[in-house]
């Protein structure tokens, strides 16, 4: 920073005209700094706030060269702004202000030329950004932190997904059943969940269930949920008794979490060819047979969390299988999905959806169904969908 140390050099005596005296005592209430240079140039005027905002004393600036102000590479770029404001009759920029004995006021620079008694001079106006400057900086401190913040979520969210996928159902193709799997949520991580479970390859246990919510509570509660259900499924315990201490789970181990669970299970012994259904306030399973409407197998038990008595014993259905049956799990992502009009497909549209399809081969019967339930949605998906088919050979 040059001031030339400050040395002024007043070659000549300046007399103030008569005009200069008036507009000075105008720009003396001004709260932005103010100089009037001339085109020598020398400084002819400057009002306190100019001479508080520099820390040079109002008679040392008097005919001080501005050039002074600032280093040689510097100047050259306010030259510039001044031929401009001379080009123009005005000119507005944002740059810095140099104070005696170090520093920088960062300034808006207003220049606006006038012309008196045949001379011309430049009104320079100070506006001080000092404070904007330090809040822009704030803010970008703020950004960058918030920026590394997200960074460090999205991570998070990228290793849950991977967590949640890897509980994922598979498809299962066995000797007498096969089952087709889909699996889609909305986010990243979801609130659905389905298993498909073999236990010592005597029994096949199916279960979807729907955690209310969407993101990372609906998922870290489908973790939950999946953890106690294998325990109970692999254990053999009898689908109401699972959901009675899913249900006891939800009210008192986790309590507060405000989350409730709707599901829907099947256990299905392939060398009996038989089925015990048991649903806990979830949408209906669906039973289709070629030549037959698709039967539904409704849940007798209510939502589970919500109630300490919301599981009913006699909440299981048997149903004896057949050659070729077709077993449909689902949640409400398949069912709750607008058309244009504003229509739900529902239960009764998957019903029938069913019953179109259930005379292709099982591989062809899930895909089907998903498309027919894309060409009934208007737009993308906006809830988690998860589906279970089951084919009886």
């Amino acid at each position: 920073m040059l001031y030339r140390e400050f040395r002024l050099e007043q070659s000549d005596e300046f007399q103030e005209p008569e005009w200069l005296a008036r507009m000075g005592a105008v720009l003396e209430v001004l709260n932005e700094g103010v100089v009037i240079s001339d085109d020598r140039p020398r400084i002819v005027f400057a009002n306190s706030r100019f001479v508080e905002m520099i820390g040079i004393p109002s008679d040392e600036l008097i005919g001080f060269d501005p050039s002074n102000f600032y280093s040689s590479q510097e100047w050259e770029f306010v030259a510039m702004q001044i031929g401009i404001a001379f080009r123009d009759g005005h000119h507005r920029y944002e740059f810095f202000l140099p104070r005696k004995g170090g520093g920088r006021i960062p300034v808006i620079i207003s220049y606006r030329a006038i012309e008196k008694s045949g001379q011309r001079f430049r009104v320079v106006t100070f506006t001080d950004i000092s404070k904007q400057v330090q809040a822009e900086e704030r803010l970008r401190r703020a950004n960058t932190a918030l920026h590394k913040r997200q960074m460090e979520i999205e991570e998070d969210l990228r290793l849950a997904a991977r967590v949640q996928n890897s509980l994922a159902p598979r498809s299962l193709v066995g000797a007498s059943i096969s089952v087709d799997v889909f699996y889609h949520p909305v986010h990243s991580i979801g609130g659905d969940l389905a298993l498909v479970e073999s236990v010592n390859n005597e029994h096949l246990n199916l279960l979807v269930a729907d955690i209310s919510g969407h993101g990372i509570g609906s998922a870290l509660v489908a973790n939950r949920i999946y953890t106690q259900t294998m325990v109970h499924l692999r254990s053999g315990m009898p689908l109401t008794e699972m959901f009675a201490e899913l249900n006891r789970f939800l009210i008192e181990d986790i309590r507060g979490s405000g989350m409730f669970v709707t599901a829907a299970a099947v256990r299905i012994d392939p060398d009996r060819r038989s089925m015990v259904f048991s649903g806990a306030g979830h949408p209906p399973a669906i039973l289709a047979r070629p030549g037959q409407d698709p039967l539904l197998l409704e849940s007798q038990s209510m939502i589970l969390g919500a109630l300490p008595k919301a599981v009913t014993s006699a909440g299981n259905a048997e149903v004896e299988l057949q050659p070729d049956d077709r077993i449909l799990l689902y949640t409400d992502g398949i069912t709750e999905v607008f058309n244009g009009q504003g229509e739900m497909l529902d239960i009764s549209g998957i019903q029938e959806i069913v019953r179109k399809l259930s005379c292709l081969p099982a591989e062809k019967m899930k895909q089907g169904i998903l498309n027919e339930v894309a060409a009934w949605r208007d737009g993308a998906p906006t809830d988690d969908a998860c589906l279970l088919l089951v084919h009886v050979r």
